[in-house]
Parts: C-alpha cells; structure tokens; sequence
C-alpha cells in the first residue's frame, strides 16, 4: 500500500508542477528553484517532515523532499557549528545526491549522443 500512496503523491506533485508549466511563462530552471526553495520553507515551518512521514518516497525523491533535506542538514550544522552551519549543511546533506545526479549524468552522456537543439 504504501508504493501506491508514493506512486499518488509524486503524481500530484509532479502534474501540479506540469499545470504551473502549462500555465504560468515561468521557465522550467525557475520552477526547480521555486520547488527547491519551498521544499526549505514548509521543513523549516515543520509541515514538510510530517507530510513525507506519511507520503514517503513520494514525497522525497521530488524537488520538494531535495529543499527539505537542505533545510535538515543545516539545521544539524547549525546546531552542532553555529552560524558556520548555514554554509556547509546543505552541501553536506545534499552530497549524495548531487554526487550521484553528476557521476550518472556522465555515465548516460558516455553511452547515449546527444544532439544540440
């Protein structure tokens, strides 16, 4: 059951992101931003960890859960190095997957040709 209440929740995050697309003349790279500032907002209000306790990966694995981790792990630094922690939190948490994201990216860019538009 909860793969299917995942497979919901990241379809009306992500078709609620396409309907902002569709509708909107905001650029797609501005949209990912948003999306990642307000995955930082509703963590830091505490709304988002609740909501990705219920949702799980469906909640996690979109823009929004990458701006909550963000906010977690400055939190975690703040706490443990002060006013330092705003600066190296977020790269800290969020180091996996940004890590992951390039060496995959590569790997894909090695096997398949892309073409210039």
């Amino acid at each position: 059951m909860i793969f299917i209440k995942s497979f919901v929740v990241g379809g009306i995050i992500c078709a609620i992101v396409q309907v902002i697309i569709n509708k909107t003349k905001l650029t797609p790279g501005r949209i990912m931003v948003g999306l990642v500032c307000l995955g930082v907002i509703l963590g830091a209000i505490g709304l988002y960890q609740p909501f990705a306790d219920w949702a799980g990966c469906g909640a996690t694995v979109p823009l929004l859960g990458f701006g909550n981790n963000l906010w977690k792990g400055m939190k975690e630094a703040i706490g443990e190095s002060g006013v330092l922690g705003l600066f190296k939190g977020g790269f800290t948490s969020g180091a996996v997957g940004i890590s992951g994201a390039l060496i995959f990216g590569y790997l894909a860019s090695l096997i398949f040709k892309s073409k210039m538009q």
